[in-house]
């Protein structure tokens, strides 16, 4: 015989450890199932082990989704601040990095361990290193069979991500039980993730490999200012993860390379002062010498800069501000840090995660067509959609 639950949530990372939380506030019974040994395995892995648990400028503004409005009820109702507050509730010490990032002063475990003493504290049942073998739409609800037993519930919630970094167990289930139960998915792609070059680019650069630099990457009208860092197989860094969201394949991005950096000023002044430095010394004075050399071998623009003419100053300058590269590609699903696309919005409602056209199933977090930029948005949209469907189901 079947066990008997109000809701049954899969997945006990950020956003369906927060609805059960929700949910059990609520008087509701809820059991949390998940396949890892361990619950939140990628809270655990985030931010370098002190876990970006939100950022303080999160708004729709942030996120990608093929409907930007969809985000607008959760994010309104369950705000930064308001995690914000559950974290000192606990003690837990905290710091703000760049651009409004909020870290764990000690460790990204903090943060997990506060969801399952908030869902112990409310009466959530765990069970871990639990396979799902098969769900079914019963009279009452839903019948969810795993190797423990069989379970139903009035309310099924779906919160097992995407597929990024599957050698955490990533994996595409939630898109399957929603195509199970006819929902439209929208296409899905690695996000925030390095990019690739092709062998003839990464041979151009060859040196470059460990280079960092502050620059502004574009494409499109999305741009954004970060470090970017040369690898061997490409470019990464946040200011690349950020527009690898935005990239496509056969898409050129813009890099200006020394944002700060008013190149036509200090090549004048070098001029004034020692016209017979080379234009490459001059440069490699104000940016990483393996650049300058990158940048006077892609523009042939070398010499003694008094020898050089002023208009190809300003050509140097130009190609510094709007250097153009065409990534090959990503590196995929095994670095990607989300996955782009997922359950479309339109069969969701946006106050309660519900599928419109299967009452009582939730889809919440990564799984939906919702992605936020790199900096905590994404645990952001994780806590707000876990507790709009904690609140309803």
């Amino acid at each position: 015989m079947a066990d008997k639950k109000d809701v049954v949530i899969i997945g006990a990372g950020a956003a369906g450890m927060m609805c059960a939380i929700e949910a059990g506030r609520r008087g509701r019974r809820v059991l949390v199932i998940d396949h890892a040994k361990a619950p939140g395995e990628k809270i655990r892995i985030s931010g370098g082990g002190r876990c970006n648990f939100t950022n303080i400028h999160a708004g729709p503004k942030n996120f990608l989704s093929q409907n930007p409005h969809f985000c607008k009820s959760a994010l309104a109702r369950y705000t930064p601040r308001d995690f914000l507050d559950l974290v000192e509730r606990h003690g837990i010490a905290w710091h703000e990095k760049t651009l409004g990032q909020l870290f764990c002063d000690h460790s990204a475990k903090d943060i997990i361990s506060m969801l399952v003493k908030e869902m112990r504290g409310v009466g959530v049942e765990l069970q871990l290193s639990t396979e799902v073998a098969a769900i079914d739409r019963t009279v009452g609800g839903f019948r969810v069979a795993t190797g423990n037993g069989a379970c139903d519930a009035a309310s099924l919630v779906i919160a097992t991500g995407g597929k990024s970094i599957p050698k955490m167990g990533a994996t595409g289930f939630a898109y399957r039980i929603a195509e199970q139960f006819g929902l439209r998915l929208v296409e899905t792609r690695p996000a925030l993730v390095p990019l690739t070059l092709d062998p003839q680019a990464l041979g151009l650069h060859d040196g470059m490999p460990g280079v960092s630099v502050e620059a502004i990457v574009g494409h499109g009208k999305a741009e954004f200012r970060e470090a970017m860092l040369f690898t061997h197989r490409g470019l990464s860094g946040p200011a690349i993860l950020q527009i690898s969201s935005f990239w496509r394949e056969g898409d050129d991005i813009t890099v200006h390379l020394q944002p700060d950096l008013d190149v036509v000023a200090v090549l004048a002044a070098a001029r004034a002062t020692n016209g017979r430095q080379a234009v490459q010394t001059v440069l490699a004075e104000h940016m990483p010498r393996k650049l300058a050399q990158l940048v006077i071998s892609q523009t042939g623009i070398d010499g003694p800069v008094a020898a050089i003419p002023g208009h190809r100053y300003a050509a140097l300058a130009d190609h510094i501000r709007r250097w153009r590269v065409r990534p090959a590609g990503s590196e995929g699903y095994r670095t990607a840090e989300v996955t782009l696309g997922g359950v479309d919005t339109d069969e969701l409602d946006s106050r309660t995660m519900a599928a419109k056209s299967v009452p009582g199933l939730h889809f919440i977090g990564e799984a939906v067509d919702v992605t936020g930029w790199l900096g905590g948005y994404n645990f952001q949209w994780a806590w707000a959609s876990g507790y709009a469907a904690g609140q309803s189901v």
